[in-house]
């Protein structure tokens, strides 16, 4: 009796990854391997593709995709969300965002009753309070968790309207026609918030004039105070609040003299344009891919093919650059488990949203197909935390 109500509990537990194998419809996605993936599956404004590897110990990419109503407002408006979220030090925060951002986002819809970069902006600020919140609640047992955080990147379809908003170097690519050639040229849409990139180095050093090393070249890589790349994120709280930056915190996080003013912001950038009928489709990943396809690269892959299985097209692509990058072959590459493939790629998120221009001009009321779908089958059930990475995995990106 107890064997049984044993094998029960652990069918009711167990990893939606092992509950994912081997099915035979691609309603909830498919898995192999590391690599989870739903080829194909309609949206309000035309038809998407969705697929995440992992590569770290804990999966630390989270993502979505919201097709329907925006708001709790009958009258509210309808429209396709999408959040790729790649956490750094842990999978903490970027599931905390899965689980929160975009009922932020619903609810500061409904009380303006229009979607707008300012609900946006407030949907992420709720978010990153609510975070803290977490870690200031966690802190005595898990003190670790004030070194987590996550990038964020958010793409709104809406009436029409396109709204991009971004903290950290997610990457957001449009496949734009031109008639004249029957190209796609590969448009980058958001603004990313890397030390790597000289504009963004001069930023921060601008808003800490008084710090000569806000931005550091440690092992050949820019990063602020030595220590992270992103210099906008979600959590990350220990670079935000100086209260977090001491013990019991791992010394390889405090920094030695205490800050006044946050050193990392929440800001996310937002742009808002109209979506033309040139603008074919939009590619949402994380920096996994973009570290090893070039923009235009990506945009080739997925005009060149059919739409089913374009996600998956694009990380395969990417993990074959990798593996060739290492002199291996991919299939050897294919068999190297999570935790040590971190050596060979990050965790890669792709979404691939294809636009349909007689769905996208339609009124922002029109009620097309809900859909609510999240990425990785490789994740813990929904609203779990996992515990707080060891030291060896808490390295920054």
């Amino acid at each position: 009796m107890i064997a049984e109500l044993v094998n029960f509990l652990k069918a009711c537990w167990r990893p939606s990854a092992d509950r994912h194998v081997h099915t035979g419809s691609d309603t909830v996605g498919r898995q192999d391997g590391l690599l989870w993936y739903k080829d194909s599956g309609q949206h309000m404004n035309g038809e998407f593709s969705m697929a995440v590897v992992q590569a770290n110990s804990l999966l630390e990419d989270q993502s979505q995709i919201e097709s329907g109503p925006l708001s709790s407002l009958e009258s509210g408006p309808y429209g396709t969300f999408v959040g790729i979220y790649d956490g750094h030090g842990g999978p903490e925060t970027s599931r905390y965002i899965n689980d929160h951002l975009f009922h932020h986002l619903k609810r500061f819809t409904s009380e303006q009753q229009s979607i707008s970069a300012d609900v946006i902006k407030k949907a992420y600020q709720a978010t990153e309070e609510g975070f803290i919140s977490l870690v200031t609640k966690q802190w005595p047992m898990k003190p670790q968790i004030a070194a987590v955080g996550s990038c964020c990147l958010v793409g709104v379809i809406c009436g029409g309207m396109l709204y991009i908003a971004n903290l950290g170097d997610s990457r957001v690519v449009l496949g734009r026609l031109v008639k004249a050639t029957g190209e796609v040229l590969a448009v980058q849409l958001s603004t990313e918030h890397n030390a790597g990139i000289e504009s963004v180095r001069q930023e921060l050093q601008s808003l800490h004039p008084d710090d000569s090393q806000i931005v550091v070249l440690k092992h050949n890589v820019w990063r602020v105070k030595g220590l992270i790349q992103v210099t906008r994120s979600i959590g990350d709280v220990y670079l935000k609040k100086a209260e977090f930056n001491r013990e019991p915190l791992y010394a390889k996080f405090r920094l030695r003299e205490p800050f006044k003013r946050p050193i990392l912001s929440s800001e996310p950038s937002i742009s808002v344009q109209p979506l033309q009928p040139q603008d074919q489709f939009l590619i949402f990943a994380s920096d996994g891919l973009w570290e090893h396809l070039s923009n235009q690269e990506a945009v080739d892959i997925v005009h060149n093919n059919p739409h089913s299985g374009s996600a998956r097209r694009l990380v395969k692509a990417a993990l074959q650059e990798a593996a060739k990058k290492r002199e291996m072959r991919y299939s050897d590459l294919k068999k190297i488990d999570r935790g040590v493939r971190r050596h060979f790629h990050d965790d890669i998120t792709v979404v691939v949203v294809f636009l349909d221009s007689n769905l996208v001009s339609r009124a922002s009321s029109h009620r097309g197909p809900t859909l609510s779908v999240r990425g990785g089958g490789i994740n813990l059930p929904a609203n779990s935390l996992a515990p707080c990475a060891t030291p060896t995995e808490l390295g920054v990106p």
